[in-house]
């Protein structure tokens, strides 16, 4: 699925009807309050017409005033205020209910979505695709509700009185002015769609730029680049300017032939009530009737136009959010799914094999297995498929062929949720909320004392870190956690995974971002951590791993080799090879 294809709007509003349903007697009785107020307000002229004649000294003089009349006037035009603003006030929880219930299924469809989709994602064009579709949903309720429904009641009924009242050709020739008017409104804002949807890509775009080049403020300052990213800011926002103005000019292009039709429409039926009045066939309160039904017909009509416009706007500003909901995973559980039960912990991998794209495999034949309660580590040169290990066991993805299992239960046919929380990890590159360091551990179980937090902290050798800032815990991180060191960041990492408490860990590059002092620290309380666990540890560093109960070797997707440090050390091969490189390098930093 493609999530910029062009839906058509009655795919959008397909899409949203059912939450409108949920409060299917608040909607009932918002139309009903609807239907009141306009009843009210379209009997409004023919009262005046009463007034007036009542008042008309050319055919009996006027003794009293009609207070009687006046008091019905009166009465029905708060009539018709009190049933719309009742209206209001019980559709809004309707509408607020909705925009609500939308925008939480499209976050959590996008936690749904598979790991491929956000990796190449545009953080800034998503967030303002929902910004603008939540928007929309307000906007097309209402005015879909609210502004068209009842215009379009009002039409017939004026066009009903009149006809009655004067004849076919007073209900013809508004009846065609408004066909009109509609027609001529409908074609002329298809036209103009185009221009907004251009400006939403561009508004999109914008967004996307400038969200990336804050959010890399540090490499931008490091090149010197502030020019360069405006630049290519401005370059979007240009063309967003050129759509936008073709935009407002096509607008009056359009209010033009709308007040010429409204204008041509009112002069001919007020010509021709005008020659009623003078001919003797109708009263001064006909013409007066007449004029404000036309006022009270065209004036909504006028407001049809801006109505229909910001219902179209409103569609293509849903239509990019709707699309996102159709973007369907990559990865599903099987239809009833059992949740994963882990008794001993045992990992297999079982000829394995998995590529991203056809024509570039990532792993062959990989097998292997990590027995309940023991600690494996693989190493191998970058780009040798360790990290696609982790995300297959987290089942980021599905294996090409062959499978995985934990304790004889293929990861494909278990609860996905069940999964990952049977699995903790330290990874490589560690990414923090933008809130404080106390939700960031707890994040691991956010329902855990705060006493096993605390200690989960410790346990990661934060304490000492921790107690020298002026808010502790509640010190704020920054957003992706930009006010505290890598080597922090990974401590952080680490005392969730403490606080996890599973019986699966994966430490993926654990220490990378640690000094030599704290990485013998931080190893020493993972070996504590690890105990009586299942452990994967992907690692560069050999000299981190020396201790696991077995090593594997992966070279170009292939297991190679495997055994204790020492056997492989005793094999004189690629794992050899590397322990001699990294000795050599170690000793080179020494000197």
């Amino acid at each position: 699925m493609n999530p910029t294809r062009q839906r058509s709007d009655w795919q959008t509003l397909r899409t949203l009807l059912p939450y409108l349903w949920i409060y299917k007697g608040r909607v009932i009785l918002a139309i009903s309050c609807l239907v009141l107020a306009k009843l009210a307000l379209v009997t409004v002229p023919m009262v005046l017409k009463h007034i007036v004649d009542a008042l008309d000294a050319s055919r009996h003089p006027a003794l009293i005033v009609p207070l009687a009349l006046v008091a019905g006037y009166g009465l029905l035009r708060l009539g018709g205020v009190l049933f719309g603003e009742l209206r209001d006030a019980v559709f809004a929880r309707v509408t607020q209910r909705a925009i609500r219930m939308v925008a939480l299924r499209v976050f959590r469809h996008l936690h749904a979505l598979s790991l491929q989709f956000h990796l190449g994602r545009q953080t800034g064009g998503v967030s303002r695709d929902i910004e603008r579709g939540t928007r929309g949903i307000s906007f097309l309720l209402n005015f879909m509700v609210f502004n068209i429904l009842p215009t379009l009641i009002e039409i017939l009924l004026i066009a009903g009185i009149l006809y009655y009242n004067f004849g076919i050709w007073f209900a013809a020739l508004p009846f065609a002015a408004a066909a009109i008017y509609i027609t001529f409104t409908l074609l002329v804002t298809e036209w103009r769609m185009k221009f907004r949807r251009q400006m939403n890509e561009m508004d999109s775009r914008a967004n996307t730029r400038a969200i990336d080049s804050l959010l890399n403020y540090e490499t931008v300052k490091y090149f010197g680049n502030e020019e360069h990213e405006a630049r290519r800011y401005d370059d979007n926002l240009q063309h967003w300017e050129s759509a936008a103005v073709r935009n407002q000019t096509s607008l009056a292009s359009l209010n033009i032939g709308q007040g010429a039709i409204i204008a041509l429409a009112i002069t001919l039926l007020t010509l021709m009530a005008a020659q009623g009045v003078a001919a003797g066939t109708m009263t001064l309160g006909d013409l007066v009737m007449i004029n404000t039904y036309l006022i009270q017909m065209f004036i909504p009509m006028n407001f049809l136009g801006f109505v229909y416009r910001e219902i179209k706007h409103s569609l293509a500003d849903l239509e990019k959010m709707f699309n996102l909901l159709e973007v369907a995973p990559d990865i599903r559980d099987q239809p009833g799914a059992a949740p994963l039960t882990v008794s001993r912990g045992e990992i297999r991998f079982e000829q394995v094999a998995f590529h991203y794209q056809a024509e570039r495999a990532i792993l062959h034949d990989v097998s292997f297995t990590i027995a309940a309660g023991t600690k494996v580590a693989v190493v191998g040169a970058s780009g040798a498929g360790k990290s696609t290990l982790v995300r297959l066991l987290f089942r980021f993805y599905d294996v090409t062929s062959g499978r995985i299992v934990i304790d004889d239960q293929d990861i494909r046919a278990v609860d996905q949720h069940s999964l990952r929380r049977a699995i903790a990890i330290v990874p490589q590159d560690t990414v923090l909320f933008n809130d404080t360091i106390y939700y960031n551990i707890s994040y691991a179980r956010p329902e855990a004392p705060r006493e096993q937090v605390l200690r989960a902290a410790e346990l990661a050798h934060l304490g000492d870190f921790i107690a020298r800032l002026p808010d502790g815990y509640e010190t704020l991180v920054g957003e992706r956690g930009l006010k505290v060191s890598g080597g922090e960041k990974q401590r952080i990492a680490i005392a969730r995974a403490i606080l996890k408490d599973t019986p699966i860990l994966i430490f993926d590059e654990a220490t990378s971002a640690l000094d030599s002092k704290s990485e013998q620290a931080i190893l020493d309380a993972l070996r504590d951590v690890a105990t009586n666990h299942t452990t994967l540890v992907i690692a560069h560093r050999l000299s981190t791993i020396v201790d696991a109960d077995r090593i594997l070797v992966l070279d170009h997707g292939q297991l190679v080799e495997h055994g204790t440090h020492q056997q492989l050390l005793a094999a004189d091969s690629f794992y050899a090879r590397m322990w001699q490189l990294q000795q050599h390098e170690q000793k080179a930093v020494i000197v």
